[in-house]
């Protein structure tokens, strides 16, 4: 018996139900409801969010957040947090009795330490050894000289010869050499002159008034000799000293008469120091001095001040401070430190739990991906690190550390997602960073001025001047916030105004790194995220693009057609707030996949046969199907953006291919009747012959509606789904004979209402409102493009004849 041709696909109907039932609908038209009530209000976004498959890693990733916010800002608040050089904003006291170096008495008695380390001063022994050997092969030297004329100048110039000087010189040697009495003078004299330092003018003015020691270190050839007197030194440029000590050592070591004059002589003309100071073994010592000092204490009272606002913070306070945390932490009952943690884990479970909220309420986009709820989180925290971190290791710095993390998710998030994400997160997140860091209301004040800046300007990015606006504004507003709030929380000393002035220049500078961080890494932000971004729309927009070059080569028609469908859809977005610029992208290249094969696509055809004529319907529905699935691989060859690829995909969502769907079915009834008029020979059989349609002869194939469908899916945004309405429409309205505002009109109506009965919209939240706006748009639009036009008199053409 054949199939009732008059029915609906019971497999469309029995998958219409199965999607209601999953979405916790009921009624005969569910997709009506949701779009007119547009999702259910409040309590219908809590009941999908909670019956959500991705719950349990939404969970999950809020446990972590929690724990990872709760370590970042435990860690942080036993962290100083403050600068020296800075005017403190607060009093702070001692909390128990703590036992602390002494830092000012520790470095003063070190010092007095390295004072009082005598210095040390090498030996010269190439200058000794000189004056050693001279002296001792003196008379060697002299013992052939008859005279003082066969005596050297040199030499005599040197040991000051006289006659009677060389004559005593002569009887100290012994068959042309030195006796061992000469020999042992000479070098008792070498072992007096270790212990009586030369030293050049100079060293000995440096020697004479640094240090308190009076002794210094003598070191000959790495040997310490016992220490000297620092009055025992001798400047070789003070000459009649010179002379007294050189007398006084060479009468010490033997020598006398005429001798000695002569050993004063070799010393004391052309001296040279014996000493040299060396400052890295004088140094080397007065460290070891100095670490061989042990630490004075001091003993801090619970009351006492740490330090006081309105006053300069010094190292000295700073160093009590960081003790007195430290103290803390030790000492402090565990209850205590049990409450602490638990009032910080508290807080920063609550500020998750309202992200957590905000997520499942407001951003489905978030809510729907686990690995976005993950991505959003693991930003969230890192900023918060990058803060803490930051701000702990140069508190000076804090106006810029601080706030400008908060600001970069701002940025960020409004970016990749929207801008009221952008507001609650970064909202949340200075909140967080400012219970890390001990800020009070002035810093959230200027973080929200941040915050409420960015989201204010930044609406979408279609140039590069977007950002750069959004950043020159965020750093005004920053840098003001920071001025007034400062003057209001911060007492009012003279130093305090260099600090805020200076404050506000870091947080502007910081609101203006942040943009050009952000434009630098836009295409990261934009890979990373899966958004698209009004530049990158921009430049697909452009006719020169390689795959519009190709429409236009290959399917102009079409791409005349994907024109006008984006002029008609980029007003309608714009109709009802959505994205314009995205909708006439998506709709450029929506029907890219027609290039495969243009001459099947009516567009295309100049007039001649229709190549479908001598197709069977199933063929032919391959063919208009499959330019869906061709045109989502060349969208993806071409690496065209997720959301650009998702116009492409769902432009016909899973609507019926009707002409080929009818035409499959007026030849099944055909068939049926053929077969019919076959089975009784041929014979009129008038009104009691059998009519094939009413499905009593089962051998006719009838086909069912659902075979007659496309793949989808269904549009999941407004854009994708106003698409599907001015292609539609732009199609429908090309054969209207007399294209007319009221036909057109009652076409889109009925086009769209078609759609919307259809359950195409079920996957957007496209509300009634919405679609009575788009309607209306489309309509004008459509309307505006086929305007009437004043009929011109054709010219009268004369008969060739009279014309001549």
């Amino acid at each position: 018996m054949a199939k009732d041709l008059t029915k609906t696909s019971t497999r469309t109907g029995s998958l219409s139900r199965s999607v209601r039932a999953r979405r916790g609908r009921s009624g005969p038209h569910d997709g009506l409801g949701a779009i007119g009530t547009g999702g259910g209000g409040l309590g219908g976004r809590l009941i999908d969010a909670v019956v959500s498959p991705n719950l349990g890693m939404g969970l999950v990733v809020a446990v972590v957040f929690a724990l990872l916010c709760t370590g970042i800002t435990l860690r942080t608040r036993d962290q100083p947090l403050v600068a020296v050089g800075r005017v403190m904003d607060e009093t702070r006291l001692v909390r128990m009795q703590i036992r602390t170096e002494d830092g000012p008495r520790t470095q003063q008695a070190r010092e007095l330490a390295r004072q009082a380390t005598p210095r040390v001063y090498v030996a010269d022994v190439a200058v000794l050894d000189a004056i050693t050997n001279s002296l001792e092969n003196l008379p060697r030297t002299l013992a052939a000289a008859g005279d003082l004329a066969a005596v050297d100048p040199t030499i005599q110039e040197q040991f000051g010869l006289t006659p009677e000087l060389l004559g005593a010189v002569r009887a100290e040697a012994q068959d042309g050499e030195a006796v061992s009495s000469w020999i042992s003078k000479v070098r008792t004299l070498r072992a007096l002159l270790e212990r009586r330092p030369l030293l050049d003018p100079q060293t000995w003015q440096r020697t004479m008034n640094e240090g308190s020691n009076g002794r210094v270190r003598l070191l000959v050839e790495g040997k310490t000799l016992a220490p000297a007197l620092r009055s025992e030194l001798i400047n070789i440029e003070d000459k009649e000293r010179l002379v007294e000590a050189m007398g006084f050592a060479a009468r010490d070591a033997g020598f006398t008469g005429p001798l000695r004059a002569l050993a004063v002589n070799r010393l004391t003309v052309g001296a040279r120091p014996t000493y040299a100071y060396d400052p890295a073994l004088t140094a080397q010592d007065q460290g070891l001095a100095a670490e061989a000092v042990r630490p004075a204490v001091a003993v801090s009272t619970p009351g006492q001040i740490i330090f006081q606002r309105g006053e300069m913070l010094t190292e000295a306070e700073r160093d009590l401070f960081v003790a007195e945390l430290a103290q803390w932490a030790r000492g402090s009952e565990t209850w205590q430190r049990w409450l602490r943690a638990s009032g910080i884990a508290g807080a920063c479970v609550a500020v998750t739990l309202a992200l957590a909220g905000y997520t499942a309420l407001f951003c489905p986009r978030v809510r729907r991906n686990a690995s976005r709820m993950g991505g959003v989180a693991l930003i969230l925290a890192l900023s918060l690190a990058v803060a803490c971190a930051g701000t702990a290791a140069a508190p000076e710095l804090g106006a810029l550390t601080s706030v400008t993390p908060t600001i970069f998710v701002a940025m960020l998030i409004a970016i990749a997602y929207d801008r009221r994400a952008a507001l609650a997160y970064a909202m949340l997140h200075g909140l967080l960073a400012c219970i890390a860091l001990r800020e009070g209301v002035g810093t959230m004040a200027v973080m929200i001025t941040g915050i409420a800046c960015v989201v204010w300007t930044l609406k979408e990015i279609r140039d590069r001047n977007t950002l750069f606006r959004t950043s020159v504004f965020t750093s005004v507003g920053m840098g003001a916030a920071t001025v007034v709030f400062s003057l209001i929380e911060r007492p009012l000393v003279e130093a305090v105004v260099n600090e805020v002035l200076v404050d506000a220049g870091l947080a502007a500078g910081g609101a203006l790194l942040i943009g050009g961080v952000t434009l630098f890494t836009l295409p990261l932000i934009e890979r990373a995220f899966g958004v698209t971004t009004g530049m990158t729309l921009i430049d697909l927009r452009d006719p020169k693009q390689p795959l519009l070059r190709e429409l236009q080569q290959r399917a102009p028609g079409t791409y005349n057609h994907s024109l006008n469908v984006a002029t008609i859809a980029e007003s309608a977005a714009e109709a009802i707030g959505g994205d314009g610029l995205l909708t006439y992208v998506g709709a450029l290249y929506h029907d890219v996949g027609k290039m495969n094969k243009p001459e099947y696509f009516v567009e295309n055809q100049a007039g001649g046969p229709n190549k479908h004529d001598k197709l069977s319907p199933a063929m032919s529905l391959l063919i208009v199907v499959g330019h869906v699935k061709d045109g989502v691989e060349l969208a993806r060859e071409f690496a065209l953006p997720p959301r650009v690829l998702h116009f492409v995909e769902a432009h016909h969502g899973t609507t019926l291919v009707e002409f080929f769907f009818h035409r499959a079915k007026n030849q099944a009834v055909q068939a049926a009747a053929n077969l019919l008029r076959g089975r009784d020979g041929g014979k009129d059989g008038g009104r009691d012959r059998a009519d094939p349609r009413d499905g009593d002869d089962g051998d006719a194939y009838v086909p069912d509606e659902f075979e007659y469908r496309y793949p989808g899916p269904k549009p999941r945004t407004k854009e994708v789904a106003i698409l599907m309405i001015a292609d539609a429409v732009e199609s429908a309205s090309r054969a209207m004979a007399d294209p007319t505002p009221g036909r057109i009109d009652a076409l889109v109506r009925a086009i769209a209402n078609k759609r919307l009965l259809d359950g195409q919209f079920d996957d957007c939240e496209l509300t009634l409102r919405d679609l009575h706006a788009i309607v209306e748009s489309v309509s004008r639009t459509v309307s505006s493009m086929y305007h009437g036009r004043v009929a011109y008199p054709e010219p009268k053409i004369e008969p060739a004849e009279q014309r001549a």
